[in-house]
């Protein structure tokens, strides 16, 4: 069911799940930290490099994209990108950055909601003129996926995501993104509006210099197996759900 419409938000009807355009809050966020980065600015160091391998016609069921392989050079990772429609010199691109989650986007877990985010973003993007999906290399917001298993394993012992993240020596979070700003910046895209829920992510694409006009927030049910894991996330990560 598509959640009620509230102030300031857009809805786009027809979708399983909710998208909202939240423009007001991101724009003054965005402007802060291009002051202190630059819109324009690369990120600095070796973090991110990246480099096109090939592309490729890319038709699928959500509708026709190219298909970009990329290699990001400094962690020797490769990472795919879709992209419908002409983005370049686009302002207020669409676009989705996702984290690989091989349990989520390939097997169908339901202990999150990272395959139905993917699912419903390919399926909104492909009823736009143009976007851009970001698909990085990153498993288990970045501890890889044996460490992932291990993690729920914690968590059906009773620890939630973060204490069990912690409980094996990581961080809540050790996503990064410099790469996918790489890739905007290839891509010739000039701003952005984010399909994302996630502050963090926000942050540091604003603080690697990405032009953020607005926010789409992905809005995905909870389920019974995910329930705690979505709340988790709200209350102790600061996600926007």
């Amino acid at each position: 069911m598509m959640p009620a419409a509230r102030t300031g938000f857009d809805i786009r009807p027809g979708l399983p799940y909710g998208f909202y355009k939240e423009r007001k809050i991101m724009e003054s966020e965005s402007a802060m930290f291009s002051k202190k980065k630059g819109a324009d600015q690369a990120p600095t160091g070796k973090q991110g490099t990246v480099e096109l391998i090939s592309k490729v016609n890319f038709p699928t069921r959500y509708g026709l994209f190219t298909l970009y392989g990329f290699h990001e050079k400094s962690t020797d990772k490769l990472h795919t990108v879709m992209v419908r429609g002409d983005v370049e010199g686009a302002e207020g691109c669409l676009v989705r950055i996702h984290s690989e989650c091989h349990t989520g986007d390939v097997l169908g877990s339901l202990r999150c909601d990272c395959g139905e985010q993917l699912e419903s973003s390919l399926e909104y993007i492909g009823k736009e003129p143009k976007g851009v999906l970001i698909y990085l290399k990153q498993e288990g917001r970045g501890i890889g996926l044996l460490n992932k298993l291990k993690a729920y394993s914690l968590q059906d012992e009773g620890l939630d995501t973060v204490e069990a993240n912690e409980s094996l020596g990581f961080p809540a979070e050790t996503r990064e993104y410099g790469a996918g700003a790489s890739i905007i910046r290839y891509l010739g895209i000039r701003s952005v509006v984010l399909m994302t829920n996630n502050p963090d992510k926000i942050e540091k694409l604003c603080a690697l210099g990405i032009h953020i006009t607005g926010r789409m927030a992905v809005v995905v049910p909870p389920n019974r197996y995910n329930k705690r894991y979505l709340k988790t996330k709200k209350v102790r990560m600061g996600h926007l759900l």
